[in-house]
């Protein structure tokens, strides 16, 4: 049986919900490259305020997975936010994955071309928006930073980064994902 992957609207007080399109969209591409059964959650988690930091006009997206863990399913969460989002030491992250709790977030804040003043330009967002969202449940499934720049998995440190690679993992990555789960080693207690 194919795992379940959620993907859970956040809302916050200073931020939109993300939309219900745009989040459908996520679930069809996460359940092709991951053969996942995808759940979208249509009610959104409102995260509390102490996640915000006003000094930096952001949300810690630590503090958020933290948030999300003591509400966790069972099977991995994908977390959208339309809000910016930090992790201590960088100015802020398209996404971040809580490795030990199956849970990651994105923000599509960033994302959009209007965020850099520049005119819209629906899909390349949602082919960002895509990216991005495999790419970080590509770390639940144990997937690492790939040196392939075409692969989904190659880390983004910038929006051209993300814009110069596929929406899909490269064939290393795919084997990887094929066998996630299979190979794991169980000790004897």
């Amino acid at each position: 049986m194919a795992e379940h992957i959620y993907v859970q609207p956040i809302s916050s007080s200073r931020g939109r919900e993300p939309d219900a399109c745009l989040l459908e969209k996520i679930a069809h591409r996460l359940a092709g490259v991951f053969n996942a059964k995808v759940i979208v959650e249509r009610e959104p988690v409102h995260i509390p305020g102490t996640a915000y930091n006003p000094r930096r006009r952001q949300y810690s997206a630590e503090m958020i997975v933290q948030f999300l863990e003591r509400e966790k399913k069972s099977g991995k969460v994908l977390a959208v936010a339309d809000f910016d989002l930090y992790a201590p030491s960088l100015n802020f992250v398209f996404g971040l994955a809580g490795l030990l709790t199956d849970i990651a977030i994105i923000s599509i804040s960033r994302l959009r071309q209007e965020f850099y003043q520049l005119p819209a330009d629906p899909a390349r967002f949602t082919s960002r928006v895509i990216k991005e969202a495999v790419h970080e449940i590509g770390h639940l499934y144990e997937l690492s930073h790939c040196p392939d720049t075409r692969c989904v998995m190659h880390f983004s440190n910038s929006l051209p980064d993300t814009d110069g690679k596929s929406e899909d993992p490269c064939a290393k990555c795919r084997k990887m994902i094929k066998t996630y789960g299979k190979t794991k080693i169980v000790e004897a207690s």
